[in-house]
């Protein structure tokens, strides 16, 4: 960081890759205004109408019409994750853009967001009814939002008509951590459905900036790492919008996910598997897919006894005592529900013109697509935490036993079961994040943004122009497949060779590259 460079790079760097790091900024800066725009001229098909006095959230219409609000959301999105991808490619060529500058960026993208309505989904909607529920002593695990509704409650009658009925009809599938966090914000918001949900997203925003202190604590020592992080997740327009905008409990369930993650250090000692156990409870308990990390954390330990012990107590901690002040429902909702299938997964590529099904319905799908799904997951599961590397995550801190598996799980859940949304990488990414570039950097964010295009739209709108809702088909149903499914083989075929174009963080003489550390399992030598 020294020397005749200057500070946005290091003596490595090129004068293009300083060019395209500031290009990657500027893109960046642009697609979050354009993301803040919509959200606060909302409503519109992007940003549901929200009801009750209280502020924030506060925003001003600007009738924004439906073709105004997709394609500048379409063109945000894509022009923040083209920022992102450059701005990785710039770091591992050598430039070095101020780390303050994208941890102030991300911070204060962060503290605009939060006070803008929910945007580019409902389902802060949802989570507002089940706070509520719970707030005035029923259990969102028997009571749906429609039925809040009927009991003439001023929340029930506030999510209003031309929400969808899907979850409108459904009870909660969420665990009692999640419904916690519920209830706090639905406390804090009192009777105004607008309120409830900021402070829905204010948690969310804590988790969200949680996840980046902890990274940047984490890579400290390595300036390249730590500004990989920050691209990756911070400043990530996407992340931003599907996390932050929109109010998705993803963000609670992936801060404590990494939390277990980074508290299981190479020695095993008992307190770290402990805190790393109850970390993994807390998580799960916001969502029941993250007990994967769970599973990593055990691989992790699988040769230390007292480890493992320590792991399960940490666990039980938390998730005993949650279920049983839940009740039975939240238990018998994680037996009976199914996972469903979603419109823009992989499998419909296969189930319209092999299978016949002529369009997606939820209620009629191939028969044992899930069980299919689910098989398929097990097989690149074995394989991703065989293959991913266990490479030391950057020069200065402990090895991370459990992070290579953790990742690989991931990555099999979020590409092949049969239920996909683009919030739900956030359990993957937050660890990509303690990697040096590779590949997989390219093959997660550019499936990201494909699963993010078919979400942009919240709100169903009849005056939709015909073309635009064409487009937004061919998108759900063949485009965003398509980039699922070549996801799939790419993730496949990184684990299989082992050609995963790892970089080093630190480009200069005496670091290994990329030819060395294709083998997986092989270490990095540690830049000094």
């Amino acid at each position: 960081m020294t020397g005749s460079a200057g500070p946005g790079a290091s003596p490595a760097a090129g004068q293009g890759a300083r060019l395209t790091a500031w290009l990657a900024v500027a893109a960046i800066v642009v697609s979050i205004l354009i993301m803040i725009v919509v959200s606060a001229g909302g409503p519109n098909l992007s940003v549901p109408a929200v009801h009750g006095a209280a502020h924030p959230p506060w925003w001003h219409p600007l009738h924004f019409t439906a073709t105004f609000t997709v394609l500048s959301m379409w063109f945000a999105m894509l022009l923040g994750c083209a920022g992102v991808l450059a701005g990785l490619v710039a770091t591992a060529r050598g430039a070095r853009l101020p780390v303050r500058l994208l941890l102030a960026l991300g911070f204060l993208a962060v503290l605009v967001i939060i006070v803008l309505p929910a945007a580019g989904s409902t389902d802060a909607l949802s989570y507002a009814a089940n706070g509520r529920m719970a707030v005035i002593g029923h259990s969102p695990y028997v009571m749906t939002p429609k039925q809040l509704k009927y009991i003439g409650d001023p929340i029930g009658r506030q999510i209003g008509i031309g929400i969808p009925d899907l979850w409108n009809s459904t009870v909660s599938v969420y665990g009692p951590v999640a419904t916690a966090a519920e209830w706090i914000a639905a406390k804090l918001g009192g009777v105004s459905l607008a309120h409830i949900v900021f402070w829905l997203k204010a948690i969310e925003a804590v988790s969200y900036l949680v996840v980046a202190l902890v990274l940047d604590r984490l890579l400290r020592r390595d300036p390249a790492m730590r500004l990989r992080a920050h691209l990756l997740w911070t400043a990530n327009p996407l992340l931003l919008w599907e996390i932050v905008a929109s109010g998705h409990i993803d963000g609670l369930a992936a801060a404590f996910g990494l939390l277990a993650v980074v508290a299981l250090r190479r020695n095993l000692a008992s307190s770290g598997a402990f805190i790393s156990g109850l970390m993994v409870g807390l998580a799960t308990g916001v969502k029941v897919e993250f007990a994967l990390l769970g599973l990593a954390v055990a691989w992790a330990s699988r040769r230390s006894v007292r480890a493992l012990a320590a792991a399960a107590a940490g666990f039980g901690v938390i998730t005993l005592p949650a279920y049983l002040l839940a009740g039975t429902p939240a238990i018998k909702v994680l037996v009976t529900r199914s996972p469903g299938v979603t419109w823009d997964t992989m499998y419909q590529l296969f189930w319209r013109p092999v299978l016949g099904y002529t369009q997606f319905d939820v209620n009629h799908q191939p028969p044992h697509l899930e069980l299919v799904a689910y098989l398929l997951f097990a097989a690149i599961a074995l394989l991703a935490m065989v293959r991913v590397p266990h490479r030391p995550p950057s020069p200065g801190i402990a090895e991370l036993p459990a992070l290579a598996p953790a990742l690989g799980l991931s990555l099999a859940w979020l590409f092949v079961t049969a239920f996909q949304r683009p919030w739900y990488d956030v359990m993957a990414i937050s660890l990509l994040a303690l990697y040096s570039a590779s590949l997989l950097d390219w093959v997660v964010l550019i499936r990201l943004l494909a699963g993010a295009t078919v979400y942009v739209i919240a709100i169903g709108n009849p005056v939709e122009p015909r073309w635009l809702y064409d487009i937004g088909q061919f998108d759900a149903m063949w485009l965003t497949p398509t980039v699922r499914l070549l996801a799939t083989i790419a993730l496949v075929g990184l684990c299989v060779s082992g050609r995963w174009g790892w970089r080093s963080s630190y480009p200069q003489a005496g670091v290994v590259d990329n030819a060395r550390d294709n083998v997986p399992g092989q270490q990095l030598p540690l830049a000094t």
